[in-house]
């Protein structure tokens, strides 16, 4: 657990709070918690207020590869299965 980073510390980390990933992506906060969730993101670390961490690049990453197969027509459900059968990033 990271405890008491400020937002420049957390940045400079590269990581991000599930605001900040909604917000770089332009899908709302709770798609963030659902996507995390349901094991199509991975969580990398919780503050000590419990807010959860994702690190900039992977998540980043990982959101874009979900928006080009959601645009193909995938359902969440093959999304995860082509991710390696549900599991964690």
């Amino acid at each position: 657990m990271v405890k008491n980073l400020t937002k420049k510390e957390r940045l400079k980390r590269n990581l991000l709070k599930v605001g900040e990933v909604a917000k770089m992506v332009g899908i709302l906060r709770s798609c963030v918690d659902y996507y995390a969730d349901i094991g199509l993101l991975k969580v990398d670390n919780y503050t000590q207020g419990k807010y959860r961490l994702f690190k900039k690049d992977e998540v980043l990453a990982r959101m874009a590869k979900i928006k080009e197969l959601k645009d193909k027509g995938l359902t969440l459900n093959e999304i995860k299965e082509r991710f390696g059968g549900g599991g964690r990033c």
